[in-house]
């Protein structure tokens, strides 16, 4: 099985250079030692003519190619006056290319921000982009409406959660992503030919895919571009133009939605927890102007919700440990609308169009079911009781649509309908809205199972849980797999839906921390810091993907259903549904516009009326109602040819020939830099800093806000807290913003002692109990044993112990005998300096005898997945210590 690894991107630094004639695109690797151009035509006043001539040019090249440029574009008058080639703009990366009325613009990344990392894999947020018109002045044919259409373009802020990354595929998950490396030989062969074939078509172009090394085995080491996701790609309609023409190092695929990563520290280990949500760029707009679904089957405000969490001491793919859960949102499956015509907090629903054998449910099914296989479960949370029916009308018409599809599929791949009234049951004194969340997120958790890139522990065997032994999904030799998904819907997909999908991620979260062996038993309790963290990570991303939909933050968030919410809350609540509803009544039709013009669903032309003159955008994303369908689906086998064979494995991972032809494969050498994550992440080529390397300003557990700073808390972040310590914590640390600030930007273990104004401005009675209590030593007399530079002992108090804790704190000068620790007589020491008041020595190394040498070894062994036998005597011990420490 050879090592595996994903491609990346060699372009990553970009300089764009003009002349009169043309503009020339200069891109380079992190280490800019490769480098490509583009040549872009700027005499052609509405065609875009774009040149790659495939060449890798060194540095040196490079700077020659442009001085003959520069020195080739002066005019004959002045050759020694200013300089033919000027440098237009730096860039990170290429959006993509767009034409209004006039010429075209090409779309750059000018700034961008780390906000997470996978595996090495850096994850980056847009902060800004440029766009600069590519024909020349002199060319230029001038439209009078060419100006309102930037505009509406430019409405599109592309630095407000938009993401992407050189080296890790964001529209696809960590499963699939995975488990393309994970593929035989076999088939990697398949795909080199497949891809090596498509390559000879595209005009003889040079292919990436194969390089043989000389000297080296054909099976040393492979790297993977997989063709991305296109639902989830926001920029593929702006990339279409050019993406057969340019080398594929210049594509960079963006995806809109969500993105953060915290720390949780256990006991000191870091583990990495993730979200990712993935936007539809399929009939996507804003909430009152998309509803339901298109002929197409996609359906409003999809969006496809992946959590992460890995063991963060090990970054590698191939040898560290890995785990992911993915759930969905998305509007309910019918041809359905609301009336905006007259607008009211509360727009009727109408059926638009009767669906009498679950057409559009059954083509937006399929396409779940290739990607995530069965069981699809659907989880329904609108209102089954209205005294004016509203809600109730999407159920009626759901139900039958399952029951219709469903009686075509095997029993066993059938799509399960879970109804339940969220917002009835809330205003219920008797029921507890999470605890029946939390019984239904269990069960959908067992169903599905998650993915985890190891197999299982041997003290589960041992040990085992009784959740753990009927869990779902697919179980291999190298880890388990989620197969099916979870589908939640309210009627806006955003305050309930939110809610239920964080219950669902909790209880995901838990099986994935018991499989990475951090915990001991599947299960998180509420106020414990881990699930604290996990909450304000899911309520960002609500918020975010509320305003992107809705107009406005979340109204209801998880401490409303806990009914824990302060009452400062109800009137925040009430603010957020005031700016939902002002965005809803006078800015969504300019945000769907440039939704429309973005996306290119919409394309001006001469010929074809103004977007703004529209009367509606219905049959911009119903475009096969247009056309009378060649091969309409049968009602009966409404899923696509092979999808039912695989199930319950999803088809677009089934490695077979369908799947096999969106792969490229690339054969080199193990230290290639576009595929060795040891060269990107680090850049050791460089001089870089340990906050640009290391996200350290992630969220952590052991920040202030989630860990009471008391001796007497276990510091582990399962530990149920009292909500008083909470508070009471978050209380002291109000008056040191900075210290905040500090433990923010690093990675602590533990938060340092709240300050004195903290402890004092707390009641009489608190004070003493917070004295005992307190991470700190106490201000009481105790006396303390100091070594002083002169080798005496001395008494301090608390403040001669700050020298404890800083990093040398002390000085290594010689101890006296029976007053301290000194060296053992077996080590000889050497000074290294020549001045006696330093303490630098040199010793000799000890002696290892061979036992050490062995468990050395098979430790460094086992890293790198080459585990030996136990003997007898070991499993003896490992079944002693798990008898003594579980049973």
């Amino acid at each position: 099985m050879p090592h595996s690894a994903a491609v990346i991107s060699g372009l990553q630094r970009m300089v764009l250079y003009e002349t009169r004639a043309r503009y020339f695109l200069v891109g380079s690797n992190q280490a800019q030692t490769k480098n490509r151009v583009l040549k872009i035509d700027r005499t052609e006043p509405k065609d875009l003519v774009i040149i790659d001539d495939k060449h890798v040019y060194n540095q040196q090249e490079v700077r020659e190619l442009l001085s003959r440029l520069d020195l080739g574009n002066r005019t004959k008058i002045a050759q020694k006056g200013p300089s033919g080639l000027s440098r237009a703009v730096s860039a990170d990366g290429i959006v993509g290319f767009v034409r209004f009325l006039e010429g075209y613009y090409i779309v750059l990344i000018t700034k961008r921000r780390k906000m997470a990392d996978i595996g090495g894999h850096s994850i980056y947020k847009i902060e800004d982009t440029t766009m600069i018109y590519i024909p020349n002045d002199s060319v230029r044919v001038a439209h009078p409406d060419e100006a309102r259409y930037v505009r509406i373009f430019q409405n599109m802020d592309l630095s407000s959660n938009f993401y992407f990354s050189y080296s890790y595929d964001l529209s696809h998950s960590l499963q699939h992503n995975l488990t393309l490396l994970q593929r035989p030989y076999e088939l990697w062969s398949s795909a080199s030919s497949n891809a090596e074939d498509e390559a000879n078509k595209r005009n003889k172009q040079e292919s990436f895919d194969i390089f043989e090394d000389e000297g080296l085995p054909t099976q040393v080491v492979y790297g993977v571009r997989a063709e991305p996701y296109y639902k989830y790609v926001w920029n593929g309609n702006l990339l279409e133009r050019v993406k057969d023409i340019i080398h594929p190092d210049w594509l960079l695929y963006i995806i809109h939605g969500f993105c953060g990563q915290s720390k949780l520290l256990i006991y000191g280990r870091p583990v990495h927890i993730t979200l990712i949500a993935r936007r539809s760029s399929k009939f996507a707009g804003t909430r009152f102007l998309k509803r339901g679904a298109n002929c197409e089957g996609d359906v409003a405000n999809e969006v496809e919700t992946e959590q992460i969490a890995h063991d963060a001491s090990v970054m590698s793919f191939s040898v560290g440990s890995y785990s992911s859960y993915v759930q969905t949102r998305g509007s309910v499956p019918l041809y359905w609308s609301q009336d905006i015509s007259t607008m009211m907090p509360k727009p009727p629903i109408r059926l638009d169009q009767a669906d009498p054998y679950a057409h559009v449910a059954g083509l937006h099914f399929d396409q779940m079911l290739q990607r995530f296989g069965s069981p699809i479960i659907i989880l329904n949370l609108v209102k089954k009781r209205e005294k004016r029916k509203h809600e109730k009308i999407l159920s009626e018409e759901l139900y039958p649509a399952v029951i219709n599809l469903n009686q075509f599929l095997p029993q066993q791949h059938g799509i399960e309908y879970i109804a339940w009234d969220m917002a009835r049951y809330t205003k219920s004194k008797l029921c507890n809205v999470l605890d029946r969340l939390s019984m239904i997120a269990e069960n959908v958790v067992k169903r599905t199972g998650f993915f985890v890139n190891r197999s299982d522990f041997y003290c589960h065997t041992l040990h085992p849980d009784e959740r753990w032994g009927d869990l779902g999904g697919s179980i291999s030799v190298s880890g388990r797999v989620q197969t099916g998904v979870l589908r939640t819907n309210c009627v806006d997909c955003l305050d309930r839906t939110n809610t239920a999908q964080f219950m669902v991620g909790k209880c995901a979260l838990a099986y994935q921390l018991y499989a990475l062996g951090m915990i001991d038993k599947p299960k998180l309790q509420f106020d414990t810091d881990c699930v604290r963290l996990f909450e304000e990570l899911y309520e960002d991303h609500g918020d975010t993907l509320s305003l992107q939909y809705g107009g406005s933050q979340l109204v209801h968030r998880v401490k409303t259903y806990r009914k824990i919410a302060p009452w400062t809350q109800h009137s925040k609540d009430i603010m957020q549904t005031l700016s939902r509803y002002y965005s809803n009544a006078f800015s969504d039709a300019d945000r769907q516009d440039a939704i429309n013009l973005f996306l290119q669903v919409y394309q001006p032309a001469e010929s074809r009326p103004h977007l703004w003159d529209l009367p509606t955008d219905f049959y911009l994303h119903q475009k096969s109602t247009m056309a009378l369908p060649m091969d309409r689906r049968s009602y009966t086998l409404w899923w696509s040819e092979g999808v039912l064979s695989y199930l319950p494995i999803a088809f677009d991972e089934v490695p077979c020939d369908e799947t096999m032809k969106k792969l490229s494969v690339k054969r080199a050498n193990r230290f290639e830099e576009s595929i060795d994550i040891y060269t990107e992440f680090f850049r050791p080529y460089e001089l870089t800093s340990f906050d640009d390397t290391f996200c350290k300003a992630m969220t952590n557990s052991a920040r202030c806000d989630f860990m009471p700073k008391t001796v007497g808390v276990d510091p582990s972040p399962f530990t149920v807290r009292k909500p008083e310590e909470t508070a009471k914590s978050v209380l002291g640390n109000k008056s040191s913003k900075d210290e905040t600030l500090v433990q923010r930007k690093t990675a602590a273990s533990a938060p340092p002692p709240p300050s004195e104004e903290a402890i004092s401005s707390s009641s009489e009675d608190d004070s003493e109990e917070d004295r005992d209590d307190d991470a700190s030593v106490s201000q009481r007399s105790t006396p303390v044993k100091l070594w002083t530079d002169s080798g005496e002992c001395s008494h301090a108090q608390e403040g001669q112990q700050q020298a404890f804790r800083e990093p040398y704190g002390l000085t290594l000068a010689e101890f006296p005998v029976g007053c301290g620790p000194s060296f053992p007589s077996t080590i000889k020491k050497k000074y290294l300096s020549r001045f006696p008041e330093d303490s630098a020595y040199a010793v000799s190394p000890p002696q290892v005898d061979g036992g050490s040498q062995d468990v050395f070894e098979s430790h460094v062994m086992a890293a790198r997945g080459q585990v030996r036998p136990l003997c007898r005597e070991d499993i003896l011990m490992y079944r002693e210590y798990v008898r003594n420490r579980y049973m």
